[in-house]
């Protein structure tokens, strides 16, 4: 597939509706972006004996996701994952970009959390499970669903069931011993989210070894999927004039105006072009 048919692909499912997004599928659509030689078919194949080995599971046990069910779920989620396919996290290695690369990922069979993460829900919506991931600092996790309960996984851990008193002192390891849970660590990700989260990943790394270019491909991907989210925009007009390509800039600074919801928004992309413009005189 062609750099540009997978950004084709991209802009469309940037412009769709967040429940018809497949996590799994466009990740690998965003490897694709990167790497031209990976082999998506072989990938999707995969993807297909994940579901396949999923059903198998669940149908020995006559499996429902319900509140009386619900661990055993979890169980079966874990055992297909990460003790019959072999996923784990990435703990030697963790900075590698492999590692959020779902491609390098599936081949591998070690990635960051939110990578993992993203099989761990193709998996469990194979089943039409309700999961999704949640917005926890700095370790991604995912929530499972019964019906009036849900149980949190750590695909990074091989699919652990985290309880409360684990996550407070996940988070202490994150940041700083004051930090406590807060109602926001909770919240459910749309998918969209989750991907952009993984991109930035691969953002980061990329300014962190000084491949600004490389950066810049990773937050393009992101603007393809996320269009309207204003901050992007003013990222890639900064990130644009760092590699003095100062027309993308203004485009993307341009956009940032255009979407701008606040005052202080505002100002800061007038001021941003006015620098520009004298860049560009």
């Amino acid at each position: 597939m062609t750099r540009a048919a997978v950004e084709e692909a991209l802009r469309r499912i940037g412009e769709g509706a967040d429940r018809d997004i497949d996590l799994a599928g466009t990740a690998l659509l965003c490897a694709a972006h990167e790497d031209e030689t990976i082999d998506l078919e072989i990938c999707n194949r995969h993807l297909e004996e994940i579901e396949t080995q999923m059903q198998r599971a669940a149908a020995l046990d006559a499996l429902k996701c319900d509140d009386d069910g619900l661990d055993t779920c979890c169980d079966t989620l874990r055992y297909v994952m990460a003790e019959k396919l072999g996923y784990g996290g990435a703990e030697q290695d963790y900075d590698d970009l492999r590692n959020a690369d779902l491609a390098q990922v599936i081949q591998r069979r070690r990635g960051l959390p939110v990578a993992l993460s993203i099989l761990y829900i193709h998996a469990a919506r194979a089943l039409a499970w309700r999961i999704e991931g949640i917005n926890f600092p700095g370790h991604f996790l995912i929530r499972l669903h019964g019906e009036k309960r849900a149980a949190i996984l750590d695909p990074f851990h091989g699919g652990i069931t985290r309880s409360i008193r684990d996550l407070r002192q996940l988070l202490k390891a994150q940041s700083t011993e004051k930090s406590e849970l807060k109602p926001e660590h909770f919240g459910a990700l749309e998918n969209r989210q989750v991907l952009l989260r993984l991109q930035n990943n691969i953002k980061v790394r990329r300014i962190q070894e000084g491949d600004l270019a490389g950066a810049e491909r990773a937050l393009q991907r992101m603007l393809w999927l996320a269009p309207g989210q204003a901050d992007l925009w003013r990222e890639s007009g900064i990130l644009n004039i760092r590699l003095d390509n100062l027309l993308a800039a203004r485009r993307a600074l341009t956009r940032y105006l255009d979407l701008a919801e606040t005052e202080q928004q505002r100002q800061r992309a007038a001021r941003l072009l006015q620098e520009l413009s004298h860049q560009l005189h």
